[in-house]
């Protein structure tokens, strides 16, 4: 009898034993697959992240090729294409679409808007072209609007921007701020920046990653 009642106790013992092992191996394998989890999102994220350099990278090496044949700066090609053109001038691109040579956008009083080429060797005018895209009518008025009574013009905010490298780009960030947007290079770095359209006063852009000129 009592040797029944031993096995009888150690059956049950084993039964509890068991269902906490079972137990404990559920949690491990819920722990397992949430940290699986985790990780993939952690490298989704940081792929992303990746994906995110390597664009800005591209973008940096394009400007220091640009800037290497380019004896006329922003400034002075917005100017070239005012005198040309005038108007409004909301943006200014270097090497453009493979352009090899600087684009300058001029807003004309009626709204109409101009792609002003500047060589980028000489300040030459090289052509000028009517934008006829009716996409783009609402963004020409409204960075017209923008701009319109304010005391720095691209042309200012291009020099003031050359304070921290070759300036590449220049052109209206209405991202929560309105404010004039301007890339730089300096050696192997490339920076990006706002320009108040009030003071002139030059700030790093709250999303670059601080690869600064």
């Amino acid at each position: 009898m009592k040797r029944n009642i031993v096995i009888a106790t150690l059956t049950a013992a084993a039964l509890a034993t068991g269902g906490t092992v079972a137990a404990y191996a559920a949690g491990d394998d819920e722990a397992t697959a949430t940290q699986r989890q985790t990780n993939t999102s952690a490298q989704a994220a940081a792929d992303r992240d990746d994906a995110d350099d390597d664009d800005r990278d591209d973008d940096a090496t394009e400007d220091r090729t640009a800037v290497r044949g380019a004896d006329v700066t922003a400034a002075e090609a917005i100017a070239a294409a005012l005198k040309h053109t005038p108007g409004t001038a909301v943006s200014a691109d270097l090497d453009d679409d493979g352009a090899d040579a600087w684009k300058v956008s001029v807003v004309k009083g009626d709204g109409t808007e101009y792609d002003v080429r500047i060589a980028p060797d000489s300040g030459k005018v090289l052509g000028a072209q009517r934008d006829t895209d009716d996409d783009n009518d609402g963004d020409d008025r409204a960075e017209l609007a923008a701009v319109k009574g304010a005391k720095t013009d691209a042309r200012e905010a291009a020099l003031a921007a050359a304070h921290k490298g070759t300036v590449t780009e220049v052109g209206i960030d209405d991202n929560g701020t309105v404010a004039w947007s301007a890339e730089t290079v300096k050696g192997d770095s490339h920076g990006e920046w706002n320009v108040s359209l009030d003071s002139g006063k030059v700030t790093q852009d709250r999303d670059d990653d601080g690869d600064d000129a």
